[in-house]
């Protein structure tokens, strides 16, 4: 007898212990389970960094139709303010030549 309280057998060593069996399995269905939600993840940052450079894409529309709308808003009361002027000096030259 060796100095165990029981020896191993050497076929016994060859085929490893059923919880080691079971550990490694576990390990396996872990890193597939891993390995799935990474990819989950990876598709889901994907699909919000579309959205994302969607939506940047939208406000950069958004804030250049709002340039767009303010300058002609601009440019009509510009247009306004020449108009009322030239209104202005008609009515002047109108009331100069009657007199």
């Amino acid at each position: 007898m060796g100095i165990f309280p029981f020896e191993l057998s050497r076929n016994s060593m060859k085929t490893p212990p059923e919880a080691y069996l079971i550990f490694k399995a576990e390990l396996k269905k872990a890193q597939l389970e891993k390995e799935k939600l990474r990819k989950a993840y990876e598709e889901k940052l994907s699909e919000l960094n579309r959205e994302l450079a969607r939506l940047k894409e939208q406000i950069t529309a958004q804030q250049e139709l709002m340039k767009t709308t303010i300058d002609y808003a601009i440019r009509i009361e510009e247009d306004m303010d020449h108009f009322k002027q030239e209104v202005e000096n008609n009515k002047a030259q109108r009331k100069n030549s009657f007199h």
